[in-house]
């Protein structure tokens, strides 16, 4: 094997490594991505204890096998009108570095998609009250776009102003 070919090989393997999976969800009429890596379960929306004095967009807790869960809005986090259960309603259990879970609820689980980050489009604008603060980027998905969210930008305290 030549050293131009090896060299091909070794780039198409670095390529198939950037692809991360992501679980695609909708939100209201737009679609999301969440990173496959961070997902502990999804479970049906169920009842849901409120926790007095949390911040609007934290839902309350649930009890998932004895773990006291936070469940959180989505849709109030990312400055969008508030949910609607439907029987398609979902709530995505993530468990971030810290062991800590939060559940997350979702108008609908579409689909598992793997997503070259290199085709990732990055916002080129921030605004301070916008749902941008929260993307890592935009990916084609055939002709749907799917916006890829950071979710530990989400899970944190600090309120956009």
């Amino acid at each position: 094997m030549d050293n131009n070919m090896a060299e091909r090989i070794e780039a198409l393997g670095s390529k198939v490594e950037e692809k991360r999976q992501y679980i695609v969800v909708k939100l209201g009429n737009e679609q999301f991505g969440i990173d496959i890596s961070l997902i502990e379960n999804i479970v049906r929306m169920q009842r849901i204890t409120r926790v007095p004095k949390a911040q609007k967009y934290y839902k309350g807790v649930i009890n998932l096998r004895g773990d006291v869960v936070p469940v959180m809005s989505m849709r109030i986090r990312m400055g969008m009108e508030p949910d609607e259960y439907t029987n398609t309603t979902r709530i995505i259990i993530a468990k971030f570095e810290n062991n800590a879970y939060v559940g997350f609820i979702v108008d609908e689980v579409m689909q598992i998609v793997n997503i070259d980050e290199n085709t990732l489009e990055k916002p080129t604008f921030r605004n301070q009250r916008s749902i941008d603060n929260y993307l890592m980027g935009v990916a084609k998905d055939n002709d749907t776009l799917i916006s890829v969210i950071n979710m530990n930008m989400l899970v944190e305290e600090e309120e956009f102003q």
